[in-house]
């Protein structure tokens, strides 16, 4: 069954967090959990190439230490695939086993079926759904999105 995600317990241990960018919420989310000792790292993904670490500690109210030694930027992703890709390079570069993604609710179940695509059956996927209240028709193009996503991949059709 497809459903909005749901948050994920502030208990619940992961190498690293993943926050693609684009929505409200979710970076605080994620820099939330980081600080809370949850994970080693993070990765900001689709972060566009002119914003600096420092921008965003002082946007986000967050020491300038914990862009330093734990938050990576990533500058190549432009939409959900391509966050994917971005976060496999960089799960791969880490050696990490789990991630936490943490994404807007009603984009979770496409983000995390890319995610998984991308990563392979080894890496374990927490989806950790920023709570938002979407329109109808945000969650109808979502939904639509996510069946022709699905398809594809069953069908082999843009893998890889």
């Amino acid at each position: 069954m497809l459903s909005l995600g749901k948050p994920l317990g502030d208990e619940v241990k992961t190498d690293a967090i993943v926050v693609p960018t684009g929505g409200p919420g979710r970076i605080d989310r994620g820099i939330q959990l980081l600080q809370a000792k949850t994970a080693k790292r993070m990765l900001i993904t689709g972060t566009d190439p002119t914003v600096r670490p420092i921008e965003l500690a002082v946007e986000y109210d967050a020491p300038a230490r914990l862009f330093r030694c734990c938050i990576d930027l990533g500058h190549e992703a432009v939409d959900t695939r391509s966050n994917a890709d971005e976060t496999a390079a960089w799960v791969a570069r880490h050696g990490y086993k789990s991630v936490r993604l943490v994404t807007a609710d009603w984009h979770m179940a496409r983000a995390k079926l890319e995610l998984a695509n991308a990563l392979g059956p080894e890496i374990e996927i927490r989806g950790d759904g920023v709570p938002t209240t979407p329109a109808l028709s945000m969650l109808l193009r979502e939904y639509h999105k996510y069946l022709v996503r699905r398809f594809a991949l069953l069908l082999g059709i843009g893998d890889g």
